[in-house]
């Protein structure tokens, strides 16, 4: 009796689990093919294949492209966005000197406190300090940038799908809407409604579309690069910055897989031996036959 009951309750929750899966996957499928046909789900393109020297696992830096990127940063970005993940001492990965350190962190004000008297001020920066904000706080930061409060870029690439090319792509992605176009088809044609607010940029890379922040590289030698270097055009420029953002994102990328291949290749060699030293253990040892019923 009880193994009925058992067999019967499993044929239930069987059942049940059954009918959920189905339920939902019979859901998701009319969701796909009932679902409206949008702006953004027409228009909005894959980011663009980005090829850095520090992709694959056997990647490297590219310390003169990180520095390039981060002059691209300090010039153009850092006006609006933080890396409020990055201390000015970890700049010292890319190649700078102690002093270098000193001098980049000392270009930037930070939070500090008056001993005097206590109150709350702005200092130059020290090694140890962080990356400021360039807003005091996300009111300010709305108000100077049409509602939009600029996102910190410091896990940018870790927290976009396809990281360093989508932020490639969304540098150099800005379009003009009334042209814009895939495989001929038009948006004003396809979607009359569809408009850029006021104060809007359109860009096909960003989710829906309308991005509130004008494109930040907009010609070539906005940076002016050091000599014997590419030549910034505006492709260079986020290509480098984009690299860089890939560093402040994952620091540590590199070292983790130089490390990780030797540690596998012990691990391998050590199972080999394990199952030689079982093998030469066990030789002597002969099975015992069952006996005959």
């Amino acid at each position: 009796m009880i193994r009925l009951i058992g067999i019967l309750a499993g044929l239930f929750f069987s059942v049940a689990v059954l009918w959920a899966f189905g339920n939902g996957a019979v859901a998701t499928i009319g969701q796909g093919y009932l679902k409206e046909k949008t702006a953004e789900s027409e228009f909005h393109l894959h980011p663009r294949e980005l090829n850095l020297q520090s992709d694959g696992p056997f990647g490297t830096w590219d310390l003169a492209q990180l520095q390039r990127g981060f002059q691209v940063y300090k010039e153009v970005c850092a006006a609006c966005h933080s890396l409020k993940y990055v201390a000015f001492r970890d700049l010292s990965a890319l190649g700078y000197s102690e002093a270098e350190v000193k001098a980049i962190a000392a270009g930037f004000q930070v939070p500090g406190i008056d001993p005097n008297t206590g109150e709350a001020n702005t200092r130059p920066g020290l090694p140890t300090d962080y990356f400021p904000s360039p807003y005091p706080n996300a009111v300010a930061a709305r108000a100077a940038n049409n509602n939009a409060v600029p996102p910190d870029l410091s896990l940018m690439t870790k927290a976009r799908h396809d990281g360093a090319a989508y932020v490639h792509s969304l540098l150099t992605g800005y379009r003009n809407l009334d042209t814009f176009s895939i495989d001929g088809k038009h948006v004003k044609d396809e979607f009359p409604e569809f408009t850029t607010p006021e104060g809007g940029h359109f860009n096909p890379y960003f989710a829906n579309l309308n991005i509130a922040m004008p494109p930040p590289l907009t010609a070539a030698g906005q940076v002016t690069y050091a000599e014997g270097q590419p030549k910034p055009t505006v492709d260079q420029m986020a290509k480098d910055v984009s690299a860089f953002l890939a560093w402040t994102a994952e620091p540590k990328k590199v070292k983790r897989t130089q490390v990780g291949w030797p540690v596998l290749g012990f691990l391998l060699f050590a199972t080999i031996l394990a199952w030689l030293a079982k093998n030469q253990v066990w030789a002597a040892i002969k099975p015992k036959k069952p006996r005959a019923a």
